[in-house]
């Protein structure tokens, strides 16, 4: 038995061997075909092209930031996933539908607030939520800019997170708490019924339509010959130039912008709401981070984390802990779904069950249990997803990015963060 064993053991560390040779030489392929591709050469047998080509840096340089952008939004997403599993051991289906409702709160918030601040629009709080619905407006006909106003950005991002906290606190007394002593497929199972039934209240509420946000958003553009900076508005128009004077509610203030010149070739862009994501997402991380690691709460939730009827014997209020798990990975999910719905520019019924898969992908990859490992998961998964756009049609860039999921998996089973709970 011992000796079967010992071989059976032998056998699977060679194997893993094998799969670290076979992707470390994968890899390093990706690597020599993207700096060929940079370069401008190619390796042809015949009509096949074995490698290479041409690949402008601007447009690496574009798909580097928006991998950025939508792993940071994965990766924010993602942390209330984690912290349900690791502290109330079950995955939630709902999370996805937590990010909806979320989006949905802010949404209305930050768009009455815009149009009823905006002394262009003479509308009641009334004609501004209808907008989107049925043949009502569209967000353009208005004309209103969300992402020129910081009040109402902020004012949303408040009430989408205490909505959502609100949301989930009530889902889990009315239906998590009472099953809670029933295990863990139980509460999967009942998560995906709450998952359907605020899925619906929202098609019930605002309709199936997806909703506009803002009628369009600076972009600040380094291009042109010069490389300078210049920033336009959604339909490409001049904002400032050389005089580098304030136009409007421009999001980008009084930028020292050399003469125009040509920015038909751009380097990088870079959207406002691109801005507001990533600022807002990399400051709610970082508190996560300091209250994890600083505070008693923080501390307790990491030994529930680790040891749960440990952590009861030694004192540590579990229901406190998981009162406060739901509360910040609500919040976590309601900022999430209203800064994608600001990026995206709408917010539509399924925003969060179409991310749902590339949020639990980011999980597992990060190390299932982790937030830091949910948060690396989703830039890697983000990065992947948009990179990929180099080598496949961004019809397969969502299959690339469960792709790169499995191999990370196969090299390590554990996750990038695996074992390291809450911390």
């Amino acid at each position: 038995m011992a000796v079967a064993e010992r071989l059976s053991l032998g056998r699977l560390a060679e194997f893993r061997d094998l799969q670290t040779v076979i992707l470390g030489l994968l890899a390093a392929f990706i690597a020599v075909d993207l700096i060929a591709k940079l370069a401008g050469f190619g390796l042809f047998v015949g009509p096949v092209k074995l490698l290479g080509g041409g690949l402008d840096v601007e447009r690496l340089f574009g798909l580097v930031w928006d991998g950025i952008v939508v792993g940071l939004a994965i990766g924010l997403a993602g942390i209330g996933l984690s912290m349900t599993y690791s502290i109330l051991s079950f995955a939630n289906f709902a999370h996805g539908d937590y990010i909806t409702s979320g989006a949905f709160a802010g949404w209305a918030v930050a768009w009455t607030v815009a149009g009823l601040t905006d002394g262009s629009v003479d509308a009641g709080i009334g004609y501004l939520l209808s907008v989107g619905y049925g043949d009502g407006p569209s967000a353009g006909d208005l004309g209103i800019n969300v992402l020129g106003q910081p009040l109402a950005i902020l004012l949303g991002l408040v009430v989408a997170i205490l909505a959502t906290v609100a949301l989930v606190l009530l889902v889990d007394r009315i239906v998590f708490e009472p099953m809670r002593d029933q295990g863990g497929i139980s509460l999967l199972i009942a998560s995906i019924g709450v998952a359907l039934a605020l899925r619906y209240t929202v098609v019930f509420l605002f309709g199936p339509r997806k909703r506009g946000l803002t009628a369009g958003g600076e972009k600040l553009i380094l291009g042109g010959a010069n490389g300078q900076l210049v920033l336009v508005d959604s339909r490409g128009t001049l904002i400032q130039a050389q005089n580098g004077q304030d136009v409007g509610n421009a999001f980008f203030y009084k930028l020292p912008l050399p003469q125009l010149g040509d920015y038909s070739k751009e380097v990088i862009s870079v959207t406002s709401a691109e801005v507001t994501l990533v600022v807002m997402a990399a400051l709610l991380m970082y508190a996560l981070h300091l209250m994890l690691q600083r505070t008693k709460l923080g501390k307790a939730m990491r030994a529930m984390a680790d040891n749960e009827d440990l952590a009861k014997v030694t004192g540590i209020p579990a229901r406190r802990v998981v009162l406060a798990t739901w509360v910040i990975g609500g919040g976590m999910a309601g900022a999430a779904g209203y800064l994608i719905a600001l990026e995206r520019g709408t917010v539509g019924f399924n925003l969060g069950w179409l991310l749902l898969l590339l949020i639990f992908a980011a999980v597992i990859l990060g190390g299932i249990g982790s937030i830091y490992g949910a948060m690396a998961g989703g830039v890697v998964i983000g990065l992947t997803q948009s990179v990929s756009l180099v080598w496949i049609p961004s019809s397969f860039a969502t299959a690339a990015a469960f792709a790169i999921m499995i191999l990370m998996l196969l090299v390590r089973p554990e996750g990038l963060f695996g074992g390291v709970t809450t911390a």
